[in-house]
């Protein structure tokens, strides 16, 4: 397996160690292919600084980053006021326990934590795994592996510019520059709001992904938000979506006016309001979802309101 710079700090009585059952495996960035096993009761120190117990050098990394302590039956990962953050599933955090199967990112590597059962096993120390270089030239995978919200979130961390290009339900390409996401469209399309698209493609379950060089523009509208507050409103929207799957009917669904349409109009809000006419015009819940102006989280809690209310009716 995998180790850092020096081995973990031995405990008094060495017989006494113990392991939790657990490994980080590096599975983006410079060490990917590394593992480093956890042991109970011990305080593991990450950084770039030499006498880290896990040592990654890179830029993006503090001398003294983060620590993982696995007391009590427990692994909890602590930034130590890192420049750059620790992040975990994607979200920042200053103390956090973990479970098997999250993700964290530190620098510009995500190590997974996963069971010793799944461990490789193949000897290499992180050095020897940074010296070999990664696995693949540039960034990519696959959705499933490595979320796209923590791509992007490694993708800003490391402040990298170009275009992420997403296959999934659709073809789509996230524009960055210098860790910023500034614009996002399906199909070389240009047609549909950029956060909106920013969001679908968020929302997609599988896929693959590669990092490639910057597209040139004119891009008729750039996103202002900070490449973090995307991500966090992404997240949200996602969970949200997830909330209301039980209520969504399928994208090819016909809807229509109910008639006799018995609630007030003057009771819908203007977002409301306009799905309802978008759904008069279109008909299909998919051409509503591209022609409506709000995100799809938005347009579908809308489309189930009206529903719910009487206003709308399903069309066999």
């Amino acid at each position: 397996m995998a180790k850092g710079r020096r081995p973990p700090p031995a405990p008094r009585d060495s017989g006494s160690e113990q392991p939790t059952g657990l490994i980080l495996r590096f599975i983006s960035g410079k060490y990917e292919g590394g593992e480093f096993p956890l042991m109970k009761d011990r305080e593991l120190l990450i950084g770039r600084s030499q006498d880290m117990d896990i040592c990654l050098v890179e830029d993006m990394v503090s001398r003294k980053h983060a620590k993982i302590n696995t007391a009590g039956g427990q692994v909890v990962i602590q930034d130590l006021g890192s420049t750059n953050g620790t992040f975990v599933n994607g979200e920042k955090v200053r103390k956090q326990r973990l479970k098997e199967s999250d993700r964290i990112l530190v620098g510009t590597s995500i190590l997974k934590l996963v069971s010793a059962a799944n461990a490789t096993g193949d000897g290499e120390t992180l050095e020897e795994v940074a010296a070999r270089g990664p696995r693949s030239e540039g960034i990519s995978g696959n959705i499933e592996d490595v979320p796209l919200p923590d791509v992007l979130q490694l993708l800003s961390t490391s402040r990298k510019s170009g275009t992420l290009v997403v296959n999934g339900a659709r073809r789509g390409k996230i524009h960055l520059k210098n860790g910023q996401i500034f614009y996002a469209n399906l199909d070389n399309k240009m047609d549909m709001n950029p956060v909106k698209v920013l969001f679908r493609i968020l929302a997609w379950p599988r896929g693959s992904y590669k990092l490639e060089a910057p597209v040139k523009g004119p891009f008729p509208s750039e996103i202002k938000d900070s490449t973090e507050s995307l991500l966090t409103e992404g997240l949200r929207q996602i969970a949200e979506l997830k909330r209301l799957k039980g209520q969504i009917p399928s994208l090819k669904t016909k809807l229509a006016l109910a008639r006799p349409m018995k609630p007030a109009l003057k009771d819908l809000s203007p977002d409301q309001l306009e799905i309802l006419q978008l759904i008069h015009n279109a008909v299909k819940l998919d051409l509503v979802l591209n022609r409506s102006p709000l995100t799809d989280m938005e347009t579908l809690k809308s489309v189930v309101f009206l529903t719910d209310k009487g206003y709308l009716r399903q069309v066999r």
